[in-house]
């Protein structure tokens, strides 16, 4: 591994200058550089000393977030050459103020309609209630065994854009947490011949582009403005994100008001320096940065399909899933002895702990700071976990015959055409106060008041403020009849759902 030059980080540099001046604080923060707990207290608290050394706000030298003209505006400036963006902006929100920023500058005026996928992450939700905007959603393409969503394809997305050529532009999430997506070149070429942005969360991408084993980023594939989590799948501290912009179909300069108004104005110091030093020891590095967490990834990938009891998904021959982040292994249990939680929990317990779990699968999250012994100790407690033998162990899952009938069930939500895309939902702050839960089959044509989310495959079908139409309650009473349960319904049985009342 190459030495790393810190000068190519202007943030960080200028805070460690900071640091080694010792001057007097008579500015915030109340720590004084982290003097309140050496001079009275004693001695700092543990994993402190450093950090509150640099946790210093906008004063000479260390420039502003919101009007940057220093080292900040420069580190910025390395980060978009680095991300072949034209522009980046730090975020100290993490994706989430970003995806607002992003909603509030492309529907700057209520009323605005935009097409959004419609399995997104909640930011973009409430940016669509913050903007009191409409939305268009439009249903993901499914992986076939699993049923997960990945990104809409794109003859749906046109189908939206030419019914409503009023729309401000098209939102998708690539990749989702399973590491799953596609190939979205063409999706930005179509986009731009019906003259709108593309709105990239890759919050889960920050690595893509930076290696040839990774996918290619939103922004290199032509997308207008994309989100990225710096510290999820990078080196960032927690909540450090990035916003890269390219062309001309975004305002900047409203963007920057909207980031201004969603982002602190004390900013932390620490975080935006980790996102500095993230950008630098990647660039730096090169390839090395990633060959180790590579090597380790692949290791686990070759050891586990050497076992019988555990499988790992994959992309298929199916257009809507092309692209698997090596990063993001998501395992299950063949035989179904094990859920998603109840593998997480045993992998806890021998100090492997998985990034998160649903139903049948496990995801784990390796990065840049994995490493080869990080992969044998996995495969050493996964190795356990299939030696176990207790034969009165419970299939605590769904079985396998009902699975089946769930999965059959909720294909259909990819190929009923009158599901693909919604009508215009209204977002707005206002909380609906007049509302009734009436019999499902009774909802038709009513404006519903709730979100529902049928699992499998886990993605919104109805929500709050759109009219259910009778697709979708015939589609509801398939997946209630095979089994499958439901998220955010009032009525986890699906035997009624709260509808607004009509005067």
């Amino acid at each position: 591994m190459r030495n790393w030059n810190t000068d190519d980080a202007p943030l960080y540099t200028e805070l460690l200058r900071y640091a080694s001046r010792r001057d007097v604080s008579f500015h915030v923060p109340g720590h004084k550089d982290g003097n309140f707990y050496t001079h009275k207290q004693g001695s700092m608290p543990y994993g402190f000393s450093e950090m509150l050394s640099i946790d210093v706000t906008e004063i000479e030298g260390t420039d502003d977030l919101h009007d940057p003209e220093g080292v900040i505006k420069e580190a910025q400036q390395k980060a978009a050459a680095f991300w072949d963006a034209e522009e980046s902006f730090f975020l100290v929100g993490g994706s989430t103020v970003g995806n607002l920023a992003l909603l509030l500058t492309v529907c700057s005026e209520p009323g605005s309609l935009l097409i959004v996928q419609r399995n997104v992450h909640k930011s973009i939700i409430n940016g669509l209630m913050l903007a009191g905007a409409q939305a268009v959603f439009v249903s993901s393409d499914h992986e076939p065994s699993s049923q997960l969503p990945v990104t809409p394809h794109d003859v749906s997305l046109e189908q939206a854009l030419k019914r409503y050529p009023q729309a401000k532009g098209v939102f998708i999430t690539r990749p989702n947490y399973y590491g799953m997506g596609r190939d979205i070149r063409q999706t930005s070429e179509l986009c731009h011949q019906y003259g709108v942005p593309l709105l990239v969360d890759e919050a889960h991408g920050a690595h893509y582009g930076l290696h040839p084993h990774f996918p290619t980023s939103a922004i290199q594939a032509g997308a207008d403005g994309v989100v990225q989590s710096t510290h999820k799948m990078l080196t960032a501290m927690t909540m450090g994100a990035m916003l890269h912009v390219r062309g001309d179909r975004i305002d900047r300069d409203l963007l920057k008001t909207r980031l201004a108004m969603v982002q602190s104005s004390s900013p932390s110091y620490p975080i935006m320096a980790s996102l500095d030093m993230a950008r630098s020891v990647a660039e730096q590095q090169g390839e090395d940065t990633w060959k180790e967490a590579l090597e380790a990834a692949a290791y686990i990938r070759n050891e586990i399909r050497k076992l019988n009891r555990f499988e790992i998904l994959g992309p298929t021959d199916e257009k809507s899933y092309t692209e698997q982040d090596p990063f993001k292994i998501v395992i299950y249990d063949v035989e179904h002895n094990l859920n998603g939680y109840e593998l997480q929990r045993k992998l806890q317990h021998q100090g492997c702990v998985a990034e998160m779990s649903d139903e049948h699968r496990t995801v784990l999250a390796l990065g840049p700071g994995t490493t080869m012994s990080d992969a044998i100790r996995l495969m050493k407690t996964l190795k356990q976990i299939q030696d176990e033998s207790d034969p009165d162990l419970l299939k605590s899952g769904l079985r396998r015959d009902q699975q089946n009938k769930v999965s059959a069930a909720a294909e259909t939500f990819s190929t009923d055409e009158a599901l693909l895309i919604s009508e215009p939902v209204s977002f707005h702050l206002h909380q609906a106060q007049d509302v009734q839960s009436v019999k499902i089959e009774q909802a038709i044509g009513e404006i519903c008041a709730e979100m529902i989310v049928p699992y499998p495959p886990g993605i919104p079908l109805v929500y709050a403020g759109e009219i259910v139409s009778r697709a979708a309650v015939t589609h509801l009473l398939k997946l209630r009849s095979a089994g499958a349960r439901f998220q955010g319904s009032s009525d986890p049985s699906l035997q009624t759902i709260r509808v607004r009342k009509t005067k």
